[in-house]
């Protein structure tokens, strides 16, 4: 079975749970085999649960919220444990040498899927050194345009972006950030070149695009929503595939004229490779008891998150075909952080 895209899935509570049905909780052999004592009693001690951020993102958010309803279905503490700084790098490293027996994770966001080819000297490969064992949640973003522009639909961004090229500026969060690498799909997709201005953080990046400091910029859904609702800022398009929950009225960017266009901060659990499979396997049937259980999914909504879940074998290829896409991206737009 195809994986469904994370921006694909609007969930409600029946619908996440339908999702895991068909995608299943744990697709392997290894599930069916008699559990060792290491598997039974795992996890024995406190685990940690590596955020590749800051506290106070996306990334902080969920990794929180999942920490404490394992820790509850575990009986056992699970530590949150940012580790912020060269897009994700860092803490994507200290996953990779952790030893692997499931007591020390990773919570990453779309970011692990190209951070080793921005980072050409990185020390690891992904498809390699990781195990992905959960797909927890996704958050489209909104696409959303200064109104000194005047450009109040993704069309007009587009034929002005052509007719003078390298002129108009786009925020990001940062270089490499998603917010940078969402863009760059989308003019990847069009053919048309704008000015990237990092910044230290979603917040900042906001800021400027509301000052008119830059043009347009590709934002969290839940962040923009409200600006784009007080008039602030004109929002061009939805990121995802299909329309946010959160904004019905607003169409997505393929619906605005980027046929196939599609892309959406996807969050996930990872652990060592070498991490035994029957252990990735009970880390994967808690976090998906955790992402359907009603508390979580009020607490995602809230935060403007999607629901997710399904099985390590679907994730697994999931995250193959990420790591694949990010690569052309890469290499077509040029980008690299070194």
């Amino acid at each position: 079975m195809t994986y469904p895209h994370p921006s694909a899935a609007r969930l409600t509570h029946a619908s996440a749970l339908a999702l895991l049905a068909i995608t299943g909780t744990c697709g392997s052999a290894s599930a069916a085999e008699a559990p060792s004592a290491e598997v039974q009693s795992y996890p024995a001690r406190p685990v940690r649960l590596i955020a590749a951020a800051a506290p106070g993102g996306g990334i902080d958010i969920l990794g929180r919220l999942l920490a404490q309803r394992l820790a509850d279905t575990w009986k056992q503490q699970v530590v949150v444990d940012n580790r912020a700084g060269s897009g994700g790098l860092i803490a994507t490293e200290l996953v990779v040498r952790a030893n692997p027996d499931g007591q020390t994770l990773l919570m990453q966001s779309v970011g692990v899927s190209y951070v080793g080819t921005l980072n050409r000297n990185a020390p690891f490969d992904v498809l390699r050194d990781l195990a992905p064992v959960a797909l927890v949640a996704s958050q489209p973003s909104l696409l959303a345009a200064h109104p000194s522009t005047q450009i109040a639909k993704l069309g007009e961004l587009i034929a002005q972006a052509k007719a003078k090229p390298g002129q108009l500026t786009f925020g990001s969060g940062g270089a490499g950030g998603a917010s940078h690498m969402g863009t760059e799909l989308l003019a990847n997709a069009t053919g048309i070149r704008m000015v990237h201005v990092p910044y230290k953080g979603t917040g900042p990046s906001m800021a400027a695009l509301l000052s008119g400091e830059v043009n347009v910029a590709l934002v969290g859904i839940s962040t923009a929503l409200p600006f784009v609702r007080n008039g602030k800022v004109r929002a061009l398009g939805v990121s995802s595939a299909a329309r946010s929950s959160l904004a019905q009225d607003i169409p997505t960017i393929a619906e605005a004229g980027v046929p196939g266009y599609e892309f959406s901060g996807w969050y996930g659990v990872l652990a060592p490779a070498k991490t035994p499979r029957a252990i990735q396997d009970r880390i994967n049937v808690a976090a998906n008891e955790a992402i359907r259980h009603p508390e979580m999914l009020q607490q995602f909504a809230g935060n403007g998150f999607e629901p997710l879940g399904g099985s390590i074998d679907a994730f697994r290829k999931y995250f193959a075909a990420e790591v694949a896409k990010w690569k052309r991206v890469i290499a077509e737009a040029g980008i690299s952080n070194q």
